[in-house]
């Protein structure tokens, strides 16, 4: 199975899902986050972080391109919205920070070439005010592997 689909039905929701990711998740795993401004992307990732063990607060990296969180593992944050440039990304040097823990990428639309090609990747879709479908994709043994994890 390299793909799933969740609804979520409020905020709540998708703190929920992404915290059960982050239980699974493991040194060097990147996870790829898409969708519109105010899908969820960020609430995902506070869901990860708490999956983590970390219990502080996550806000959307407004100024800072690439946030640590630590928990059993340190989580990379990163958010890709406001890069002028793909050769931007080149320095924030992604590929080697996923090595050092776990990264979150979120709008890697935006740099997508500079990211590691085995990823899990969740799309957010806008279904409703406080709706959405998250498909979860993942590329690579380990994606694969965190998707069939998820879905028990």
């Amino acid at each position: 199975m390299n793909e799933a689909t969740f609804e979520s039905n409020s905020s709540d929701d998708t703190l929920r899902l992404g915290e059960r990711l982050g239980g699974l998740l493991q040194l060097g795993d990147v996870v790829l986050l898409s969708g519109e401004l105010g899908a969820g992307k960020t609430r995902f990732v506070q869901g990860i972080t708490r999956g983590l063990g970390y219990e502080g607060g996550v806000s959307s990296k407004s100024f800072v391109l690439v946030g640590e969180y630590r928990g059993r593992l340190k989580l990379y944050h990163a958010d890709l919205y406001r890069l002028d440039n793909p050769e931007q990304a080149q320095d924030l040097a992604l590929e080697e920070i996923a090595a050092d823990g776990v990264l979150a990428v979120e709008w890697p639309e935006r740099a997508d070439y500079v990211l590691p090609v085995e990823r899990l990747r969740v799309d957010f879709i806008v279904t409703g005010e406080n709706t959405r479908l998250l498909r979860l994709s993942g590329n690579g043994e380990r994606a694969i592997t965190i998707l069939s994890g998820i879905m028990d």
